[in-house]
C-alpha cells in the first residue's frame, strides 16, 4: 500500500509540474524531447521485465485468440464512446454530417483506448500482486490492449494525412518482432541482472528513436520515393522491450510467478539490489509519465471555456471510456470468479504513456479545441486515480489471490 501511495503521489507531482513548469522554466519546452526519451527508456525497463515474465503455450496459442478479442473490446469499446461524445456532444452545431469532425475526433479519442502497462505493471507489483490470476491475466490483456492500439493508428493517420508508404514498414516490423517473441521465447542465453536489463533498455529506445529521427531524413537517401514528415517511421519502444524480455532465457529454477520477480532472481531470496533499482525506475517513470502530459487548454475556438463545464465534460468522458474498459468481467468464467474478472475489468483502467503519444500526435496533426482538451484532462485525471483503481483491484481479490491459478 505504500508504494501505491508514493507512487501516485509521484504521477500527481509530475502532473503538476507538466501545467506549471513551461511559464516557470524558459528553457523546460526545449528539455522535453530528453523528458520523451527518458520516459521511453524507464518503459522499456519495465517491458523487458514484463516479457521476462510473460508465458505462452506454444502447443494451443489459439485460446489466445480469446484473450485479443477480449483486449480489443477493452481498447475498441473507450474508443468509439468517446469518439460518439465527442461528435454529438461537444462537437460543433451539424458535426455529425461532417467528415472532418469524424476523423478528428476518432483519432483524439483513441487516447482512451490503450492500458497504460507500464503504469499498470509498476502499480500491481508495488501491491505485490504479481503472483496472482489477475495480474496474468491483465499482463496478457494491456499487451495486446496496447498492440490494437498501435495498429489501429495507422488506418486513423491514413485517414487524417492520406496513404504513406512508411507505414507499411512500421506493420512489417511489428509482425516480424511478434514473430521473434513466438520463435526464441525464452531462448536467448543473455545476462538478465539489472545493468544489462538497462542496457537492453538503452538500446531499444536509442533504435527505436534513431529511427524516427532518421526516417525524416529519407527524403536526403531515397530520391525520388515520395515521403511525408507528418508520418516518420516511429516504432515505439513498447513493443520490441517486450520482445526483448521474451527472448531473454531464464536461469535454472527461476519461478516467474513470485511476487516481485525480477530478471536475474532465481527461487529463494530476492536480491534487494534488483528490487531497489526496479522500483526506483517505476518511480522515475512515473514522474516522467506526469511530466509528458501537453499543456492543458481551456480555449476552444478561440474563445475561453468555464472551468465547471470543462469539468463536467471530463467527468462524464472518464466515466465512459472506464465503462467501455468493463467488457473483460463479463468474460473468464471457466478460468476465475466475478470478483477476479472485476478486478481485472478495473486493472484496465490505467492510462499514461501511450495515450499520452495519441494526444501528441493529434496536436502535431493541427486538431485542438474542446474535446482535445476534455481528452487531455480525463487522461490526467485517470492517471491521478490509478492508485485508488489499484487498491480497489486488492479489494477485489483480498480473499482468493492466493489461491493457485493458470492461464
Amino acid at each position: 500500500m505504500r508504494a501505491i501511495i508514493v507512487y501516485s503521489v509521484l504521477l500527481i507531482l509530475g502532473l503538476v509540474g507538466s501545467q506549471f513548469l513551461p511559464g516557470f522554466l524558459s528553457g523546460y519546452e526545449a528539455a522535453r524531447p530528453g523528458i520523451q526519451l527518458l520516459t521511453m527508456f524507464c518503459l522499456s525497463f519495465i517491458m523487458i521485465h514484463v516479457g521476462y515474465e510473460f508465458e505462452i503455450d506454444k502447443r494451443n496459442p489459439r485460446k489466445y485468440g480469446w484473450d485479443y478479442v477480449v483486449a480489443a473490446t477493452a481498447a475498441g469499446f473507450p474508443w468509439i464512446f468517446c469518439a460518439l461524445y465527442f461528435v454529438f456532444v461537444l462537437g460543433p452545431s451539424g458535426a455529425a454530417g461532417s467528415w472532418d469532425v469524424w476523423k478528428e475526433s476518432l483519432l483524439a479519442s483513441r487516447f482512451a483506448a490503450p492500458t497504460s502497462a507500464g503504469v499498470l505493471f509498476s502499480m500491481l507489483a508495488a501491491g505485490g500482486l504479481s503472483a496472482t490470476w489477475v495480474f496474468r491475466k491483465a499482463r496478457v490483456l494491456a499487451i495486446f490492449d496496447d498492440f490494437d492500439t498501435v495498429l489501429l493508428m495507422i488506418p486513423l493517420k491514413i485517414l487524417i494525412v492520406g496513404f504513406r508508404w512508411q507505414l507499411w514498414v512500421i506493420i512489417i516490423v511489428m509482425i516480424i518482432m511478434l514473430w521473434l517473441a513466438w520463435r526464441y521465447l525464452h531462448a536467448w542465453r543473455l545476462p538478465v541482472s539489472w545493468p544489462w536489463v538497462m542496457l537492453y533498455a538503452a538500446v531499444v529506445t536509442i533504435v527505436s528513436h534513431g529511427i524516427y529521427l532518421a526516417s525524416k531524413h529519407l527524403p536526403l537517401v531515397m530520391g525520388g520515393i515520395p515521403f511525408d514528415e507528418v508520418v516518420p517511421i516511429h516504432i515505439e519502444v513498447l513493443l520490441p522491450a517486450f520482445v526483448m524480455g521474451c527472448m531473454l532465457a531464464r536461469p535454472p529454477g527461476h519461478n516467474p510467478h513470485v511476487d516481485d520477480a525480477r530478471p536475474g532472481h532465481q527461487e529463494g531470496p530476492e536480491d534487494p539490489s534488483e528490487q531497489r533499482i526496479s522500483s526506483g525506475v517505476s518511480a522515475v517513470f512515473m514522474i516522467l509519465v506526469g511530466l509528458s502530459l501537453p499543456v492543458i487548454s481551456l480555449k476552444s475556438g478561440g474563445q475561453h471555456v468555464g472551468w465547471s463545464t470543462i469539468a463536467l465534460h471530463v467527468v462524464i468522458v472518464t466515466v465512459i471510456s472506464n465503462i467501455g474498459k468493463m467488457f473483460p468481467a463479463f468474460c473468464y468464467r471457466a478460468e476465475a470468479g466475478w470478483r477476479e474478472r472485476l478486478a481485472v475489468a478495473v486493472a484496465m483502467f490505467p492510462r499514461g504513456e501511450v495515450g499520452a503519444g495519441v494526444l501528441a500526435i493529434s496536436l502535431s496533426y493541427g486538431i485542438s479545441g474542446a474535446p482535445l482538451t476534455v481528452a487531455m484532462l480525463s487522461l490526467a485525471l485517470n492517471l491521478v486515480f490509478t492508485g485508488l483503481f489499484i487498491v480497489i483491484v486488492k479489494w477485489l481479490i483480498a480473499d482468493v489471490r492466493a489461491i493457485p491459478q493458470t492461464e
